[in-house]
């Protein structure tokens, strides 16, 4: 009997684990910034630069959104950042939602 009580409670914390797991909610996933396309920041701040991981100028958050002009590089792109920074300058790409 001790058992049986043993293995039902085991039985129900696999189960709450389980739907626990089931029902945690899923970070969206970020993706690179589309040329002529005005983006939404999907991290919590990204950081706008005068170059490629060139002097911070601003910083744009969850939400504010970004107008990517090109081009691209090392793992950058140019464009215009609304909101209070209001200027042209270089984000890290991958950042959008």
């Amino acid at each position: 009997m001790v058992r049986r009580r043993a293995a039902l409670r085991g039985g129900a914390l696999i189960v709450a684990a389980l739907t626990a797991m089931t029902l945690a909610p899923v970070e969206a996933r970020a993706a690179t910034g589309t040329i002529g396309q005005r983006e939404t920041v999907c991290s919590d701040d990204l950081f706008v630069r005068t170059q490629p991981n060139g002097a911070w100028m601003g910083t744009l958050y969850r939400g504010q959104t970004f107008l990517v002009e090109g081009p691209r590089s090392g793992g950058y792109v140019y464009g215009f950042a609304y909101g209070h920074v209001n200027r042209r300058g270089w984000v890290q790409d991958g950042w959008f939602c």
